[in-house]
């Protein structure tokens, strides 16, 4: 959770009622719809109104619910546990709901947030599954919308299912050793064979189903490393299999360059490891992240290795993957949106364009620094297009060793700090003006660099240019000299 996330001001509970006194107070349609909510649960309602309407007469009596046919009294709610003020009268309502609490019973006033002390949710009924949801009174109307999409997405089997599974759990906690290999069981357990057995109605199949998977997995884990790529930033952009791992992982090892945001989508209760990993702040060598993760294998752990963009690009996952299979650790890679695309598509700026460039290359600007220009550089003098990834502190090299070898000044550019997220900044201009990024103490994200005539189909209306700032500088430099 970051600290621009929307708090609750109502947190979501579920709150035992078996056999428990909830007390409704009113006779008309608002105190029926309560009654109904309520009777879905295992609760004894107690309904208190002097003239009930008959509907709520017949749901009472056809759902054995006890009707005291009397005006409110506030001994009505003595053993109550739960109160609901349904009576439409605002000065009835507020005495039933200070009354509940000088006794200190949550009440729920209808249709009046003021004098609630809990929200009733729309609920999707699947018992013991049950999902609530709530607006915390703000739109009722909204949540009834929200139900009504959840309970055509869920099969009316997953009640049964979830009651098979309490019948197990006693036998999984016993055979099944308890973290990752646990929840993979239940994983399985419910996305496998018993839950597409239960789907069409074959109980005993999906009995018979459970009691193999557990007899395939009573044995010991096995480790597993996945190699998965954070995106460039926007936790949106997160891969769904990228999440599913993380959902699964008994560990996450997160770089320096991946956002909390992204990182709180893993397992809520697995274990997190911040391993550096960016320039000028690497918290761990390359050598020790490798011995982590061959020993958190060993050890049995499902690891997330996560990296910024993706992990075979600029990501070292090729000495990573290596030491996992001379350590004999199964592991996988998840790809995920490099930076390049993330800036490209900031700028709606076609990578390849027809007529004008059909090829791409993916580089550091640290290749440039050398005293021959590398292969790339020749691809770029041919028309390609070309993404430099963390190269705003040699830009200066990058444009005259390619100016010098004969690459445009003119030559468009594309620049982005902090690419898909909201913060991104972007910048345009020419291969002449690339030097002055290395200026930029203000650009403190990573940047990134793309460069040739495809960039000129870019959108350039929520840029900034990048000469503006060139001639900000000279400018300051001339005020210097004439004081000098």
């Amino acid at each position: 959770m970051t600290k621009d996330t929307p708090r609750l001001n109502a947190f979501p509970v579920f709150m035992r009622v078996e056999g428990e006194a909830v007390v409704i107070i009113g006779g008309g349609e608002e105190a029926a719809a309560k009654a109904r909510l309520l009777g879905q649960s295992s609760a004894r309602l107690r309904i208190v109104a002097a003239a009930p309407e008959p509907d709520l007469v017949a749901w009472v009596e056809a759902n054995g619910a006890e009707l005291v046919v009397e005006a409110f009294r506030p001994d009505h709610l003595e053993g109550a546990v739960l109160v609901f003020a349904a009576t439409g009268d605002e000065a009835q309502d507020r005495a039933i709901s200070e009354e509940a609490r000088r006794r200190n019973i949550p009440v729920n006033a209808v249709d009046r947030p003021e004098l609630c002390d809990f929200f009733t949710p729309a609920l999707v009924n699947r018992a013991p599954l049950a999902i609530a949801i709530g607006t915390e009174g703000a739109g009722p109307v909204l949540a009834q919308i929200v139900r009504a999409r959840i309970d055509r997405l869920l099969s009316p089997s997953l009640g049964a299912l979830a009651r098979l599974a309490n019948s197990f759990r006693d036998s999984v906690e016993k055979v099944v050793p308890k973290g990752g290999e646990r929840r993979r069981f239940w994983n399985e357990f419910f996305s496998g064979a018993p839950a597409r057995a239960m789907e069409i109605g074959h109980i005993s199949e999906a009995r018979r189903a459970a009691t193999e998977l557990l007899a395939r997995r009573s044995g010991s884990a096995a480790g597993h490393v996945a190699l998965v790529g954070a995106g460039p930033g926007a936790e949106d952009l997160l891969t769904l299999r990228a999440q599913r791992m993380m959902m699964d992982a008994d560990v996450i090892a997160y770089d320096a360059l991946v956002p909390e945001a992204v990182v709180a989508m893993g397992r809520r209760d697995a274990e997190r490891i911040a391993v550096g990993k960016r320039k000028g702040c690497h918290s761990k060598s390359q050598d020790e992240i490798n011995d982590l993760l061959v020993s958190l294998g060993h050890a049995g752990k499902r690891v997330v290795r996560l990296k910024s963009g993706d992990p075979l690009v600029f990501g070292r996952a090729g000495e990573e993957m290596q030491a996992l299979r001379e350590a004999g650790i199964s592991y996988e890679v998840v790809p995920g949106v490099t930076a390049a695309f993330a800036a490209a598509a900031d700028f709606e700026l076609p990578l390849t364009l027809r007529g004008v460039s059909s090829s791409m290359v993916f580089t550091t600007g640290h290749d440039l620094k050398g005293g021959t220009l590398p292969d790339w550089g020749k691809l770029a003098i041919s028309g390609a297009t070309v993404a430099i990834y963390m190269g705003r502190s040699v830009a200066a090299d990058v444009a005259s060793r390619l100016i010098e070898a004969g690459l445009s000044p003119d030559t468009a550019v594309a620049v982005v700090e902090n690419a898909s997220l909201s913060g991104r900044r972007r910048f345009h201009g020419t291969l002449a003006d690339l030097p002055s990024l290395e200026t930029r103490t203000d650009l403190t994200g990573p940047v990134m660099t793309i460069i040739g005539d495809a960039v000129a189909g870019a959108n350039f209306e929520r840029s900034e240019p990048l000469a503006t700032h060139m001639q900000e500088r000279a400018r300051f430099a001339d005020v210097e000299g004439t004081a000098a």
